[in-house]
This record gives structure tokens, C-alpha cells and sequence, in this order.
């Protein structure tokens, strides 16, 4: 019996880094993403790129080619590529002008968009972000509700989970770089502490600043409180933590 399928290769193509890539059509509905039989989608270089179980698909101006892979209900959509022997599947989206490649996997329900690249043996799973012009790469992981945007940078062993935020110059790769703590503070929210070009960050909040703006911050809306007394603690664990971390100049003479 022969394999039913959702979609086929139209007879139309286009040249994309050396590669050719041809557009697909939907021959069934793929509901849950709004889409019908007979509609085009985006581009592959093969059969080999895009499963044909599952509600899996690419669309718009994306294209997946290389020894690529897109399955389950993944969603490669915009003007995303994925090459290499990138995986993208389960939920994960993979939109905007958004960049996988390498070794690099995209899974759970996991999104990276924007002009955001994931590269190397890196993984972003379970509910992460990456975006803005964010890049992961190395073996780096970023799981959890873990987001990294802005012009951050997440490299090398690093991981980034749970509930942190790393964002702005944000530039971890080492896996003892990056910190946080969780319900800490009146809103029982998320403290995140990591490295940027210029120095040592915490983000908490709408608070991202330096460590001594934060402490600062701290005293003045909390005093001698519990929380104050609490985050003074954190403070103290943090100075500890960060005097470890290796100076930024033998790492740049390094890369």
C-alpha cells in the first residue's frame, strides 16, 4: 500500500545557495494551521526535508534544504531557513528570518523567530524563546520558559532553563555564566544573572542593570524588609558566584 500524503513538488523551482529548491503544494488540509488542499507552501530541496506525517509544514518564502529535517507539527514559515543537518520538530516554530543549521535541533514547542540563529550542536526545547537578533550555537542548550533575545549570545557548554532571561549584550558560554532564582521578590518572579560585553547583568522584572544599580534598587524600594533582607542574601550568593566566572579578555583571545 502506498504511503498516503499531504503534499507533492510542484514543477516550480529556484536556485538557493547552490542548492535547487522547489515549491510544494498541500494535496490535504493540515487544519490545525489553517491549511487547505491545493495551497502552496514554501520551498525544499527534497523529499527528505519535510515529513509527510504528522501536521508538519513549511510555508511562506521559507525554505529547509541540506540533510535538513521538519516533522511532527513543527512550522517552518516567513523567510526562515533550515539547512545543514538541522532538526526542527514536535511544536517547535521556526518563523521570521530566523536561521537553523549545523547539527542544530529545535523541538518541543520551542519558537525561534526573528532574526534569531541556532547553530552548531545547540538545542532550544520545551517552552524556550530565541529572537531578536539573539545566536545560540556550540552545545549550548536553552529549555524550560528559558528566553533569549536581544543581541545575546549563548555559546560553548552553556544552558539556559526554567524561567531566565538573558537578553540585551547579553554573552554567556560557559555553563557557570549564566544564574537565576525563581518566586523571589514581592512578585515572586525571576532573578536571572549573567554576562554581557561590559559587565555582569541581572534582570528581574522591567529591572536590567548592573549588579550595584540593582542592589541600589533594592534598598531603595524595600529597605530592611523580609524581601529586602531576601534579595540582600541573593546578593551576597551572587558576588560569591560571578568572582569565579573567568575574565572576558582570555576568551576573546581565545575565539
Amino acid at each position: 500500500m502506498s504511503e498516503s500524503k499531504k503534499y507533492e513538488l510542484t514543477g516550480e523551482t529556484k536556485q538557493y545557495f547552490g542548492a535547487t529548491l522547489h515549491r510544494i503544494r498541500a494535496v490535504a488540509a493540515i487544519a490545525s494551521i489553517g491549511v487547505a488542499a491545493g495551497d502552496l507552501g514554501g520551498w525544499i530541496e527534497g523529499k527528505a526535508n519535510l515529513s509527510q506525517k504528522g501536521n508538519a509544514w513549511v510555508s511562506g518564502n521559507a525554505r529547509v534544504s541540506g540533510n535538513a529535517w521538519v516533522s511532527g507539527d513543527a512550522w517552518v514559515s516567513g523567510d526562515a531557513w533550515v539547512y545543514g543537518n538541522a532538526w526542527v520538530s514536535g511544536n517547535a516554530r521556526v518563523s521570521g528570518n530566523a536561521r537553523v543549521s549545523g547539527n542544530a535541533r529545535v523541538s518541543g514547542d520551542a519558537w525561534v523567530y526573528g532574526d534569531a540563529r541556532v547553530s552548531g550542536n545547540a538545542w532550544v526545547y520545551g517552552n524556550a524563546r530565541v529572537s531578536g537578533d539573539a545566536r545560540v550555537s556550540g552545545d549550548a542548550e536553552v529549555s524550560g520558559n528559558a528566553e533569549v533575545y536581544g543581541d545575546a549570545r549563548v555559546s560553548g557548554d552553556a544552558e539556559v532553563s526554567g524561567n531566565a532571561r538573558v537578553s540585551g549584550n547579553a554573552w554567556v558560554s560557559g555553563d557557570a555564566e549564566v544564574v537565576w532564582f525563581s518566586h523571589v521578590g514581592s512578585e515572586h518572579g525571576t532573578l536571572t544573572v549573567f554576562r554581557t560585553k561590559e559587565c555582569v547583568t541581572l534582570s528581574r522584572g522591567c529591572f536590567t542593570g548592573t549588579l550595584e544599580e540593582f542592589e541600589a534598587a533594592v534598598k531603595a524600594r524595600h529597605g530592611d524588609s523580609q524581601y529586602g533582607r531576601e534579595y540582600a542574601a541573593l546578593i551576597e550568593m551572587i558576588k560569591v558566584r560571578v568572582a569565579s566566572w573567568p575574565e572576558r579578555e582570555s576568551e576573546e583571545a581565545a575565539a
